[in-house]
């Protein structure tokens, strides 16, 4: 079933087509991979889909509802973690917690405990998110769009600029939230992408190239690896 559903999606500034005709579905429950070079327009399908930005054309739904017409049943029910960690600096971990958890109207401490045990983050609950690592805020970045229980989850970059061992510990607590809600990732990293994603769309210049399992999309190209199905696919469309 798909969650969302995507037809015949454009969108235009005056001089650039960010979107061109791009018809996509999600099925509910997925954990699914945007992927590509800067300015494909993931970011920009994101914007779209969570209200930011404003579509040119084509037909939306999200979870049953139209994009165009019930925009405010949308936002009750999906979330997102951006690039730049949405974290207070001067709260503790908790005290960001508790303060997302009055923005959202829940009391709710079951779900708030196991969100901290998901994220591992017990061990910095009294510590100052200024203080806290890289990998750290990011976790509680994306702990804090899980406060109003979405079904659907936004994770724009989750892991950029983060060492090799903050990103593993990041992909594992991710791993922990697949099947329970459907979450969309954007990622430069092709082995982020191999080892979270159920599928994944490779889009360029705003035109979905390919779709599929890692492996659907590897035998596609007739490619050993991902990296070099992923060179593939990309060069053929600037050629």
């Amino acid at each position: 079933m798909s969650i969302i559903s995507i037809s015949n999606l454009n969108k235009n500034y005056k001089t650039k087509t960010a979107l061109d005709n791009l018809n996509l579905d999600i099925e509910k429950g997925e954990l699914f991979g945007l992927l590509g070079v800067n300015g494909a327009g993931k970011t920009t399908l994101i914007k779209i889909l969570c209200g930011l930005t404003k579509k040119t054309s084509g037909k939306v739904f999200v979870n049953g509802y139209n994009l165009d017409q019930d925009l405010d049943n949308i936002k009750q029910i999906i979330d997102i973690s951006p690039q730049e960690t949405s974290v207070a600096n001067n709260l503790t971990v908790k005290e960001n917690l508790e303060f997302f958890a009055n923005i959202y109207n829940t009391n709710d401490q079951e779900t708030i405990s196991q969100i901290i045990s998901t994220f591992n983050l017990g061990e910095v609950l009294n510590q100052r998110a200024k203080t806290l690592s890289g990998g750290f805020k990011r976790r509680l970045s994306i702990a804090i769009a899980l406060i109003s229980k979405p079904q659907i989850l936004f994770l724009d970059e989750p892991t950029l600029g983060l060492d090799v061992f903050a990103r593993r510990e990041l992909w594992k607590a991710i791993k922990k939230l697949k099947n329970n809600i459907t979450i969309i990732l954007t990622s430069h990293y092709l082995e982020e992408i191999e080892s979270l994603c159920d599928r994944v769309a490779i889009l360029s210049k705003g035109k979905l190239l390919s779709i599929g399992t890692v492996e659907d999309i590897k035998k596609s190209t007739l490619s050993s690896n991902f990296e070099e199905a992923f060179i593939k696919l990309v060069e053929a469309e600037n050629e």
